[in-house]
């Protein structure tokens, strides 16, 4: 009987694709499983599967370039082996991985590939219990004089080990009950051949060439044995020599075992050199691991060096040296896969497709060091993971946040336990190629510690003209980075350290408009909520007044993380209705959309009873789709969060509106002003930094220098505004720090109000610095304080002349929205605040002639 003839496999298999090693009927093989396809395989039949013939699969042989990073199937071999699973062992350093034990039962042959993804499966046929059958009906006279053979010279070669060791003890039992229909399969996967080899043997359906090609390899090992027996005869009889001058010595026994593990030991390292030398490294490299595997061939295994000396050379090896992926410089494509990703951000995808444009004309450009400036939720992670994609690169994120050690950059030198190789060069061992695409994210958060400045360990690695021979403390050789794409990205520039900022090129993500951001929810945010909780368009509806009001009421921000955290709320909540009419039977509750359609369900998020009314009236089946409008938003997300307040802060003088930079976006700030009598103090409040302090002083000081001109009187008519009369101005929302220099001419309006007595106009929104003569200057953050002020419905914004440039990267339907005043000086500023202008009034006077 053959090995796998009274096993019957079923006629549809999931397949294996394996890399490194090619299973025969018969033999065990351990088996690493990373890829895509084959971690499918394991999570959805081996770790789920509970019957044997769930746990049986077929294991082909990959034979395409491993070096491939293409996402097609390869072509199948043609002839495969099924195996049982007999373990499986999971692991995520230094990546998400399997690692697979199984034996192999008989071979079979694929007629058809019914399917690719999430896995392949193919319809197979058994191919060893037909040859059995075949063999019976017609048995060959040759077979059995060769299958004796071939049990001959297995005998011969196992007599040549050592019978003492067990594990040949066994193999020598085991030649007497295997059947020898098995003997080719079993016997060539434990002597030593290649895998070309064993994939010959495996095509091999037929016994009488199986047994053909085994003999040649049995006769080859044993050569090969006899040869090495004759090296070590001499040292035997050395042996020998001593035991004879020292015969009262007591001689223990020794297990050959020991022997064995120094000799893989050897060999591994044998292996190891082979590798070095074959590896593509600089010759500096090349020339420091030589020197080591040198020192590790004279050092004994027990020394804790030996380990460490090892470890350090097998990194040597995994290094991509000169391995790299090929760009796809496909400008077009570039341009549709980004638009499809992300919308907007015109500015950065712009610079992307340059770079683009660039390496397509010239091939040896070096990796640009680009950092995304931006608010919290615009996506400046998942554009350099679409820069990735893009270029056909592989991509790995380094989160810098809170990093205090400088090793985490350098890596540590090997004189200290436990050292290991910094994150660049553990990123680059990770993704196996010399160009990839890093992410650096949340640059501006790095730290400092005892253990030195790593913002100061990244200026190596982030410096064009420098990080080709960048030297990790770990590897001590200079390592080329010039090829790596660096992406950083930062929510504010103002805390990263001026060198390390210089070496980068700044590229400004700003908050997304209304527009904008109703576009990415129906584009994006909305159907990926709906993926994720099971839902489909045709049982959902979410209109763009609603998103609107989701955007306006509910969310103040510049990214869109809030969108869509309340996306999956009002997702969640539909979830519940429509599980529940599918099992109930009552009266839907109706209630009147915004957009004059009824609403067809509403409940709370959190789900109290009082909010979505009692059991017995949760019924039948609610309409479809759920229509979401105002009062199920009012249902699901509770009261609206935010609400225009404006007109009601502006409602007597001494109020302005001044807009804010923050890094969360822009933002806009109240400055309210009230005056007593007292002794000529000005009191600050609202936790501002000293800048602000300074504005304030500026603003109080232009104003009585001009009070005269403006006819700016205090409570008690005099025009020193500070004569008998203390000044307060505050800054609401204290808890939160100020500071900043584009508060000047909202505090000179504010007080400006104030002491004329007249309103601030109410939908006027102003930023800019002041100097003590009444000039206004420039300042920055133009984009994002504009955009704060068109979400709260302003629609006059006073803004520094000088800063009339910035209007260009506002989007187009946000500028004709809003009127945009310019100013030079403060009287521009005051004429525009106020209706009816701010215009000097100047008191009339008799002069008396003198002629």
């Amino acid at each position: 009987m053959a090995a796998g003839s009274a096993i019957q496999i079923p006629s549809r298999l999931p397949l294996l694709l394996t890399q490194e090693g090619v299973l025969l009927p018969g033999s065990t093989m351990r088996t690493s499983v990373d890829s895509p396809r084959n971690m499918q395989l394991v999570r959805s039949r081996l770790l789920k599967g509970t019957s044997l013939r769930s746990t049986i699969i077929g294991v082909i042989p990959n034979t395409s370039d491993p070096t491939s990073d293409c996402d097609d199937l390869p072509a199948l071999h043609r002839i495969g082996t099924a195996a049982l699973a007999v373990q499986v062992v999971g692991s995520n350093w230094p990546k998400p991985h399997y690692t697979l034990l199984v034996t192999g039962l008989c071979r079979f042959q694929i007629l058809q590939l019914l399917k690719e993804k999430p896995y392949p499966v193919a319809e197979v046929e058994q191919l060893d219990r037909l040859e059995q059958f075949t063999n019976q009906q017609k048995p060959e006279e040759g077979l059995g004089e060769l299958s004796e053979q071939c049990y001959k010279y297995a005998v011969q070669l196992v007599e040549m080990l050592d019978m003492s060791v067990p594990a040949v003890a066994k193999l020598r039992h085991l030649l007497d009950s295997l059947p020898r229909e098995a003997l080719p399969d079993i016997l060539t996967s434990i002597i030593r051949t290649s895998n070309q080899e064993k994939l010959q043997i495996l095509d091999a359906v037929r016994l009488e060439e199986r047994f053909k090609m085994t003999i040649p390899l049995l006769v080859r090992q044993i050569e090969g044995l006899k040869l090495l027996q004759k090296t070590r005869k001499p040292k035997q009889d050395d042996d020998k020599r001593v035991v004879a001058i020292r015969p009262n010595r007591r001689i223990n026994h020794i297990p050959s075992t020991t022997e064995d593990e120094e000799e893989e030991d050897q060999d591994d390292v044998v292996m190891l050199e082979k590798k070095i030398r074959a590896s593509s490294m600089s010759e500096q490299a090349l020339k420091v691991c030589l020197k080591e595997i040198k020192r590790l061939k004279k050092m004994p295994q027990s020394m804790p060096e030996y380990a460490l000396t090892r470890n350090y050379l097998e990194l040597m090896v995994e290094l991509p040296w000169n391995k790299s992926t090929k760009d796809r410089l496909e400008i077009r494509a570039a341009r549709i896969l980004l638009d499809n990703d992300h919308y907007a951000m015109e500015k950065l995808k712009k610079r992307v497709l340059e770079y683009l444009a660039v390496r397509q004309l010239k091939n040896n450009l070096k990796g640009p060091i680009l950092c995304f400036v931006g608010p919290p939720g615009v996506g400046k992670t998942s554009v350099g993971r679409s820069v990735a994609k893009t270029l056909g690169r592989e991509f790995h994120r380094i989160a810098l946040g809170g990093v205090c050690d400088q090793s985490d950059i350098r890596g540590h030198r090997r004189t200290y336990v436990g050292s290991m190789p910094g994150r660049i060069i553990n990123g680059l061992k990770t993704v196996g190629v010399n160009n990839p695409v890093f992410l650096l994210d949340e640059v501006d958060k790095l730290g400092k510690s005892l253990q030195g400045d790593p913002a100061a360990a990244l200026l190596e690695v982030l410096d064009p003209e420098q990080n080709h021979s960048f030297t990790d403390h770990y590897l001590n050789v200079a390592f080329d980075l010039s090829q790596v794409l660096f992406i950083a990205t930062a929510n504010t520039t103002a805390t990263i350290p001026p060198a390390l900022l210089d070496r980068m090129e700044i590229i400004q993500v700003p908050g997304y408009t209304q527009e904008e951001k109703i576009e990415i929810a129906h584009r994006h945010l909305i159907p990926k909520q709906l993926e994720q909780h099971g839902l489909t368009p045709q049982q959902i509806q979410i209109p763009q007044v609603t998103t609107l009001d989701i955007i306006t009421r509910y969310t103040r921000e510049a990214g869109v993380r809030s969108l869509d955290r309340r996306l999956g709320a009002i997702c969640r909540a539909v979830a519940v209705k429509v599980a529940e009419g599918q099992h109930k039977d009552a009266k839907p509750d109706r209630a009147e959309g915004a957009d004059g359609e009824d609403c067809k369900e509403h409940v709370a998020e959190d789900a109290k009873p009082e909010s979505i009314g009692d059991a017995a009236d949760l019924a039948l089946p609610p309409e479809m789709p759920i229509l979401i409008d105002f009062h199920a938003l009012k249902d699901i997300l509770g009261p609206p969060m935010y609400e225009m307040e404006v007109s009601e802060r502006l409602s007597q003088p001494g109020v302005a509106i001044g807009l804010a930079w923050t890094p969360l976006g822009g933002e806009i700030m109240f400055v309210e002003a009230s005056r007593m009598d007292g002794e000529g103090q000005l009191t600050l409040t609202g936790q501002l930094g000293d800048v602000m302090k300074e504005s304030a002083h500026l603003a109080i000081s232009w104003l009585r220098s001009n009070a005269k001109r403006y006819q700016l009187t205090n409570a008690s008519g005099s025009f020193d505004l500070l004569d008998n009369t203390d000044i307060h101005l505050h800054f609401p929302a204290g808890a939160v720090t100020k500071d900043g220099p584009s508060a000047g001419v909202t505090i000179a309006t504010c007080l400006a109000s104030l002491f004329s007595g007249r309103l601030v106009c109410s939908d006027v929104a102003m930023t800019g610095e002041i100097t003590l003569r009444g000039l206004v200057l420039p300042v920055g953050g133009i984009k994002d304080k504009v955009l704060a002020a068109h979400r709260a419905g302003l629609k006059r914004i006073i803004i520094p002349r000088r800063n009339e440039k910035d209007l260009e990267e506002i989007a187009v339907n946000v500028r004709q929205d809003l009127t945009f005043v310019m100013a030079s000086c403060l009287d521009e500023v005051l004429n525009a605040a106020f209706d009816g202008g701010f215009a000097v009034q100047p008191k009339g006077e008799r002069l008396n002639s003198k002629l």
